[in-house]
């Protein structure tokens, strides 16, 4: 008997702080103006997304001591868009990152819970974790937590908001909600904490929202983070996008679920995305090549090149050889709020792979960042990328996407106008909302529902 086929999840990531966006492309729309916000988000309700997704920077960056200008300067607080947006969507769901490190929980817990409530409950938060100390000047003297630390408070984080979302409890609270009144035995929103990291008491004043709690997102690749979303999270991000790779960590990750009472549908594998459609599949490779190099210009070739040497590199030629100079390996990064200062743990060796390539190829800088940087995920005619991506899902490659569109806000249309039809046909992809919270879209039991089955078994 065969297997039955998966059904596919779609998300779509409203670009922020990133290198995919083609600011010169004259499509190419405003950043801030809620506008870009609503357009975005409605052609991801038209055409049956999961949920619309935001990261967040909490400081703009700097390279060389100065504000990093080759992408979006600034962002909106994430959730003054994500309630704005609520008012204008009626189904899609709403995930924003907040930060785990910089934040308390009872102030996050109270944002998510009336999102929940402001949306219908379509909220979905996406925990994360800092080691930044150049963000975290923002916020507490010295800037940063030690390693160690930063996943421990990070789960006693979690931990605690649900005790808050929890504490509005017991079937009196829930069938008297719509009233307004509620008895005082019930001792509705009473929470106690103590532990390492937070010491907390007194009453949480959101009463329980319509998902009991946010969907919860992970998007940590280490050991320890994988381990984490396993314990707690409903949908892991992924960053891996080749189909034997992707399956490795499906399976990976997938596999730490039982320890934890839980099973594997109940944590989605979901790997960000870029496309570039074309009418045909040599139209979107040529259409690629192009969007490629418009992402990476002469002076952001320089820059990344900069993320590795650490030195100002202003001086080459970003169409010329790369420098014979070694990187620079102190700790006195020229770079300043990016996490690809801590991605090449060895810039020494970086550089000479680098150099080797580029000599065997004939490439300049421009073309090494090019062909080492982030590439399309899924490149061809309109059938080719939705074949595609139905045989990541079906192969357990992920159980869907997170897709970024290189032109905000107007990207996601052509995906939405001619790769979902393709999807629905192949009865891969709804044709409309299972039900009115994200947790329906998703596939996702209520959080009392899974408590109970944990009881009962």
């Amino acid at each position: 008997m065969s297997k039955p086929l998966k059904q596919i999840h779609l998300a779509a990531h409203f670009p922020g702080v990133n290198n995919t966006t083609v600011w010169s492309d004259p499509a190419a729309g405003s950043h801030i103006e809620f506008s870009s916000f609503a357009h975005f988000a409605r052609t991801a309700e038209r055409a049956k997304f999961d949920f619309l997704f935001l990261a967040e920077g909490l400081r703009l960056r700097e390279q060389g001591g100065k504000i990093y200008d080759l992408d979006v300067v600034g962002r909106p607080d994430t959730f003054t868009i994500l309630a704005a947006l609520a008012a204008v969507t009626e189904h899609l769901g709403l995930t924003g990152t907040i930060n785990s490190t910089f934040n308390e929980p009872y102030e996050v817990a109270r944002q998510f819970a009336s999102l929940d409530h402001l949306s219908d409950g379509r909220a979905a938060w996406n925990v994360v974790t800092s080691w930044d100390a150049f963000t975290g000047e923002n916020f507490r003297r010295g800037g940063f937590l030690p390693q160690d630390e930063r996943y421990s408070r990070a789960k006693e984080f979690l931990a605690t908001t649900s005790e808050l979302f929890d504490s509005w409890h017991g079937d009196e609270i829930l069938a008297d909600q719509s009233s307004g009144t509620f008895l005082s035995d019930a001792k509705a929103g009473a929470f106690v904490h103590q532990g390492q990291h937070f010491d907390i008491h007194g009453q949480f004043n959101v009463p329980r929202s319509p998902q009991g709690r946010p969907v919860i997102f992970q998007a940590g690749d280490s050991d320890e983070g994988r381990e984490f979303a396993a314990s707690s999270a409903d949908a892991i991000f992924s960053r891996y996008s080749t189909l034997t790779e992707g399956q490795a960590f499906y399976t990976d990750v997938k596999s730490r679920l039982a320890k934890y009472g839980r099973r594997s549908d109940q944590l989605l594998i979901l790997p960000a995305a870029t496309f570039v459609l074309g009418d045909t599949d040599a139209e979107a490779e040529d259409l690629a090549k192009e969007v490629r190099r418009q992402q990476v210009s002469g002076a952001t070739a320089i820059k990344h090149l900069e993320f590795v040497w650490n030195r100002d590199l202003s001086s080459y030629d970003p169409d010329g050889p790369l420098p014979d100079v070694d990187p620079d390996v102190s700790d006195n990064h020229i770079s300043k709020g990016r996490a690809q200062v801590r991605m090449y743990r060895d810039p020494l060796a970086i550089a000479r792979e680098w150099r080797e390539r580029a000599e065997a190829n004939g490439w300049s800088i421009r073309d090494l960042v090019i062909e080492t940087g982030n590439r399309q995920a899924f490149i061809g005619s309109p059938s080719t990328v939705a074949k595609t991506i139905n045989d990541f899902v079906q192969a357990d490659a992920s159980d869907g996407f997170i897709l970024v569109p290189h032109i905000t806000p107007t990207g996601l249309d052509p995906f939405a106008d001619k790769v979902v039809p393709l999807l629905q046909e192949q009865g891969v992809f709804r044709t409309e909302y299972e039900g009115p919270t994200l947790r329906d879209h998703l596939g996702l039991a209520h959080p009392d529902d899974v408590r109970e089955e944990r009881a009962a078994s």
